[in-house]
């Protein structure tokens, strides 16, 4: 098949593309921030010795990492209208799902670095007398945030990968747009190289970053 590529219409698009990566980033950004505000408490509460309240805890982690993304969005912008009767927006179940995901992992990151601080540290800080809250911040926050941030910036990095997801609930982002301008000039191989290479071009510093973050934590 002699297929002529031809990427010279998709500049008289190039606003849709705009919109596209301005709503992709408002929606990493927004989610990451509100995901690492609910990972944060999900997570702290997850040290509580009470198992009553670890088990709720347990299953909103365990329910949002072991199902599909793109099934929790359906799910969410769906069947919970059917349930409830009220109709959520699709921006407002795209934003509560794509936090709820993303917190789940964060609240395991946020546990898994405060355990991994030597129990040598926490014993030393108790042994001064340090209150719960001066020992999280002072002796064990500092070093567990060292190994916390590459997970951090990993799961962002796939954060914003997972905003692609939305556009299947008509959530105008980046992959939406693509969708648009493919139905109106019917060259899908074009425009959804050109979203690949924007994405790329999206997601290649982050990735370098973490890299950098995980050279600079191993050397020290």
């Amino acid at each position: 098949m002699d297929y002529q590529w031809s990427f010279g219409f998709l500049w008289h698009y190039s606003w849709l593309f705009v919109r596209g990566v301005e709503i992709t980033l408002a929606y990493t950004a927004g989610t990451i921030a509100a995901g690492l505000l609910v990972g944060l408490v999900v997570g702290m509460g997850r040290l509580l010795p009470s198992k009553l309240a670890n088990a709720p805890l347990v299953a909103f982690i365990e329910l949002f990492r072991c199902t599909p993304l793109l099934v929790q969005l359906v799910w969410f912008y769906y069947a919970l209208p059917v349930l409830t009767g009220v109709q959520v927006p699709a921006a407002a179940a795209s934003a509560l799902v794509l936090t709820c995901y993303t917190a789940a992992f964060y609240a395991e990151i946020f546990r898994g670095g405060i355990i991994s601080v030597e129990r040598g540290q926490w014993d030393a800080a108790r042994a001064l007398g340090l209150p719960w809250w001066k020992l999280m911040r002072l002796v064990i926050l500092p070093q567990a945030v060292r190994r916390m941030v590459p997970p951090f910036i990993n799961q962002s990095v796939i954060q914003l990968k997972n905003t692609s997801l939305v556009s299947t609930i008509a959530v105008p982002d980046l992959l939406y747009q693509g969708q648009l301008i493919t139905s109106d000039t019917y060259r899908p191989l074009e425009t959804y190289t050109l979203v690949a290479v924007i994405y790329f071009a999206l997601l290649l510093p982050m990735t370098w970053l973490a890299q950098r973050w995980e050279k600079r934590l191993a050397a020290r």
